[in-house]
């Protein structure tokens, strides 16, 4: 069946199931955002220590960390459709057990099971959201899955707030009703969807010359193939830093940092994660414009420099205005790295390669949980502008690799675009 296509100076041309699993993404986002604020605190009503309540919260990433891999190879087995509904009726099954929780150890290992199916719908969402978009526009279609997930995730606390009040254990029925809009909005946008496999093909960005007829049939890109390849490496390092960037300094330490340091309320430290967050929104579609139409390196690249220079001016910039100059700054990298790299992981995978979504997804995670602990050590060990240096250095060797990868974007008959 043919794909509707969408109009509009920055969504022309995007397939119709990029616009439906960009609406599944907000719907995700808004449960999740609602039920984080609650989990310290239902935790602590079963008596947990601190210690106890952050493994609560890191039980969820720990599980999807070490079954990205695994859901990966679903993907490929049984195809991104199937995965990603299992995946959110996982998730809101889970949820739901988790509100009818009476011990701690109940929430513990529910949490973790909601991990696995936040694995599943996140590698098979952006696996199919990247097969579904062409070449043509991969990095938009990017921006747009990455912004369905920034607006929930601003809306999610704003319900939150005064479910919590109400009843701590409301939250997470609440989110198992997003999860269900979610999974409607799936199934009934994307029942028409066909995504026809290619027979015979090259992976995308490989730089295989040879004729079809003396390429493997096998559409799909297996990860160890992938890794060989700079273009990917550049992606796992930029999502890796990023993420290192965002959960290690962005949520971590610049509240510590405002507060401590800056000398500023909290109101100061709301009002610079909110201009960081509408910068970056603001910044999605047209930088994955940009990695659209000039290639994904240049933009990969471009951000990490960027990102690295808002990190370098909350190291040397003392006061209030240098700290929300830093954040409108790091908004703008932070967008471009939302779209480039996942554009390029599109590329790379060609027609279907589940486990080289499910590498890129494991490296932001694993940038996710090191970035906090590293971060949070030199901070300790040398004070909050050493963290704010090094989280730099991070960002800036991984724009070094990426200068050495060579470009992936391809036409969509398949020629590598003319970049310049």
């Amino acid at each position: 069946m043919r794909r509707r296509l969408l109009r509009g100076p920055l969504l022309r041309d995007l397939p119709r199931p990029v616009v439906v699993l960009s609406v599944v993404a907000f719907w995700v986002a808004v449960g999740f955002g609602v039920v984080v604020p609650a989990l310290p605190l239902f935790a602590h009503e079963f008596g947990a220590s601190k210690a106890e309540v952050g493994a609560v919260l890191s039980a969820f990433a720990g599980v999807r960390f070490l079954s990205a891999l695994g859901v990966g190879r679903w993907v490929d087995v049984v195809g991104e459709r199937l995965v990603l509904a299992g995946g959110i009726a996982v998730v809101a099954v889970s949820s739901v057990l988790a509100g009818l929780a009476h011990s701690y150890l109940q929430l513990l290992v529910l949490r973790g099971i909601g991990g696995f199916g936040s694995a599943m719908f996140t590698v098979a969402g952006l696996a199919l959201l990247l097969r579904a978009a062409g070449p043509e526009h991969r990095a938009r279609a990017a921006g747009m899955f990455q912004g369905g997930f920034l607006l929930g995730g601003i809306a999610g606390p704003v319900l939150g707030g005064p479910l919590i009040a109400w009843s701590i254990r409301a939250p997470f029925f609440c989110y198992a009703g997003t999860l269900v809009i979610a999974g409607a909005v799936a199934l009934v946008g994307l029942r028409d969807a066909a995504f026809a496999m290619p027979k015979r093909r090259p992976a995308e960005g490989s730089g295989d010359l040879r004729r079809p007829e003396q390429q493997v049939s096998d559409s799909r890109m297996r990860l160890a193939e992938a890794l060989r390849r700079r273009p990917y490496q550049a992606a796992l390092v930029s999502n890796a830093a990023i993420s290192w960037a965002a959960l290690g300094v962005r949520n971590s330490l610049v509240p510590l940092f405002v507060v401590g340091a800056l000398h500023a309320g909290p109101l100061w430290v709301g009002l610079g994660l909110t201009v960081m967050a509408a910068v970056n929104g603001v910044v999605l579609l047209p930088g994955g414009r940009l990695a659209d139409r000039r290639g994904r390196i240049g933009v990969l690249v471009l951000g990490c420099l960027i990102a690295a220079i808002a990190m370098a001016l909350l190291a040397t910039w003392h006061g209030l205005v240098g700290y929300l100059l830093a954040m409108v700054v790091f908004g703008i990298g932070s967008g471009l790295l939302d779209v480039a790299p996942a554009a390029i992981v599109g590329d790379i995978a060609g027609g279907r390669g589940g486990t080289v979504v499910a590498g890129y997804q494991m490296a932001g995670d694993l940038g996710s949980v090191t970035g906090p602990l590293v971060a949070g050590w030199i901070a300790d060990a040398a004070g909050d502008r050493s963290a704010f240096w090094a989280t730099s250095a991070v960002l800036a060797a991984a724009a070094l690799v990426g200068a050495t990868a060579r470009e992936t974007r391809r036409t969509p008959s398949g020629e590598l675009a003319e970049i310049g």
